[in-house]
């Protein structure tokens, strides 16, 4: 059989791997932005070291054609770092680099994946004598010199937990000791092992672009740029996001939650039930405290934005009643109101509308309305007709009481090109709203704060709008595109970040989405997104306590049930 590898066909030698074909080939590529990293075959992804064509039998000379070589028909698609999954595929194998540094290094030292910063993650290190963050550079530039192998191997699921338990990584075994399955598989290097729940690039040589800076508690892994990926990233300095989840981190502490095995036992024994409580209380105190100091700032305007799913609605909602409880009288607007007729937005190269861009947004006339507003006069706001397409005017006309204060919610809500000119800058007050969810799976394998958002949409779609799983993550890389370009260079311009996430939705959410991710088939599209999902979830107990959500919680935005949607 054949392979069709990027147009070229290639027939497959047993033994030989992907990589040797795309030397062949000649598609080694000179730069990382050009280099495949992995491929997709059959909507899954493998590493450049699988084989296609296996030697089933030395003496027959009998050959077997990989499963998912026979389902694709033998289409290979290679994935780069410009590719999601190419990019992850780069991450895991950094991640293999400096915990294999470290290990070296600091034996007895405990290393924590704690929060992406921008494209960098900030790894806390305990019980380091004498850690030295350029000892760990030099160490880490050797483990790449090296060009070791990475090498998938299975080996049975209670070699695996007792080998981790004698290692002291208890983390780790306790999360084993909740799969499914009787195998494990992971890399090794000499008395190393480790997993990170995906595939790895070939070996790590192909580590060609990064950098470790130093910063308290630790350092930070410095990745490329997601644009020009033979540059390092710039690290933008965020020290409102970083105490945001160093907060997560105290809720973790206080409610005794910090891993999945930590959830898992919380469902297992019932107290899940009190970590809700708590959850949602610790939830309450913080919009409390954001009203407090929309009040003593004496702000008229409260400007809130987020990326998508992360409870911008019921914030907006919630934050309102605390400030009727300071005697404000709270009036909610949406951006979306202030859309340009599609027909007038120019389509982008590609001929698509953009419509997460900022010139959708009519920036001229919401600055003008809201400097009108905050000097006491009277406006009449637009509303936008999403089954036209056009902005309409409904004679809503609006006009601020003394004790009046507007919450804005929006996309572009932190632009500072949202924000009037002639207005003093201290009547608004910015919200930045944000699912960070501080759990991991163990110390070395952290839950990225876009998957918990991407599950809580596809439920979402799926329960109120009839959105298919399919459809949704068809959608999702656009969104993402659109948060990468539009809010999150903006989210430090927030007075306050607020951490939109409960240490319990895993649990819940799982029982509401895992039977729409079974049901994709092989075949789909969307098939690798999925296991990608999937593989995560696989160690979460599901928990049945919908009874237990209150009806103004965040989470109901997402599997219904909100007070605020009556």
């Amino acid at each position: 059989m054949y392979l069709t590898i990027e147009g070229h066909e290639i027939k497959p030698q047993p033994g030989q791997s992907l990589l040797d074909l795309v030397k062949a080939l000649n598609l080694q590529g000179s730069s990382l932005a050009d280099r495949p990293l992995a491929a997709k075959i059959a909507g899954e992804v493998f590493t450049l070291n699988y084989i296609p064509v296996r030697q089933k039998d030395a003496d027959a000379q009998k050959t077997s054609l990989r499963r998912a070589m026979a389902a694709s028909g033998g289409a290979v698609r290679l994935l780069r770092y410009g590719d999601e999954l190419g990019k992850e595929c780069y991450i895991r194998t950094a991640q293999f680099a400096i915990f294999l540094a470290l290990r070296q290094l600091w034996p007895e030292a405990s290393a924590k994946m704690n929060c992406t910063l921008g494209s960098s993650v900030y790894i806390e290190v305990t019980g380091a004598e004498n850690f030295s963050v350029s000892t760990l550079k030099q160490q880490i530039r050797q483990i790449v010199a090296q060009d070791i192998p990475l090498i998938r191997r299975r080996v049975p699921l209670a070699a695996a937990v007792e080998r981790y338990l004698q290692d002291g990584q208890q983390d780790k075994a306790r999360l084993l000791q909740w799969r499914t399955v009787d195998f494990f598989d992971e890399y090794a290097y000499g008395d190393f092992t480790d997993y990170y729940y995906g595939e790895m690039m070939p070996s790590t040589g192909w580590l060609t672009v990064w950098d470790v800076v130093a910063a308290d508690g630790g350092f930070v892994f410095v990745y490329p740029d997601d644009r020009e990926p033979d540059t390092l990233a710039h690290m933008p300095s965020m020290p409102n996001f970083f105490q945001v989840f160093t907060e997560g981190e105290r809720w973790c502490q206080l409610m005794e939650c910090e891993t999945v095995a930590d959830l898992n036992d919380l469902t297992q024994s019932g107290r899940i039930r009190e970590l809700i409580r708590v959850n949602e209380a610790l939830h309450e105190k913080r919009y409390s405290q954001v009203a407090d100091m929309v009040c003593s700032r004496g702000a008229k305007a409260v400007m809130l934005a987020g990326p998508s799913s992360s409870g911008k609605t019921t914030s907006a909602n919630r934050l309102a009643t605390q400030l009727r409880v300071h005697g404000k009288k709270p009036i909610l607007m949406s951006l979306d109101d202030y859309y340009i007729d599609r027909d007038k937005i120019a389509p982008g190269p590609d001929g698509k509308l953009d419509l997460e861009h900022i010139n959708t947004i009519d920036t001229d006339l919401f600055r003008q309305d809201m400097e009108k507003l905050l000097a006491g006069e009277e406006v009449e706001l637009p509303s936008f007709n999403f089954l036209t397409g056009r902005r309409e005017w409904r004679g809503h006309k609006l006009r601020l009481h003394p004790d009046s204060v507007i919450i804005v919610e929006g996309l572009h809500g932190l632009n500072p090109a949202m924000l009037p000119d002639n207005v003093d800058k201290n009547l608004i007050f910015r919200l930045y709203v944000s699912p960070l969810l501080p759990l991991n799976l163990d110390n070395h394998n952290r839950i990225p704060t876009s998957y918990l958002r991407l599950l809580r949409r596809i439920v979402r779609d799926y329960e109120t709008r009839g959105a298919s799983v399919q459809r949704t993550l068809s959608m999702w890389d656009s969104v993402r595109a659109g948060e990468k370009k539009w809010i999150f260079p903006y989210q430090e311009n927030a007075d306050v970040i607020f951490n939109s996430s409960t240490l319990y939705e895993l649990a819940v959410l799982k029982r509401h989405i895992f039977p729409l991710l079974t049901a994709v088939e092989p075949e789909d599209a969307c098939y690798e997104e999925v296991r990608q999902i999937v593989k995560i979830l696989n160690y979460v107990q599901e928990a049945d306590v919908d009874d237990e959500i209150p009806p103004t919680s965040l989470l109901r935005e997402f599997i219904g049930g909100n007070a605020f949607y009556r």
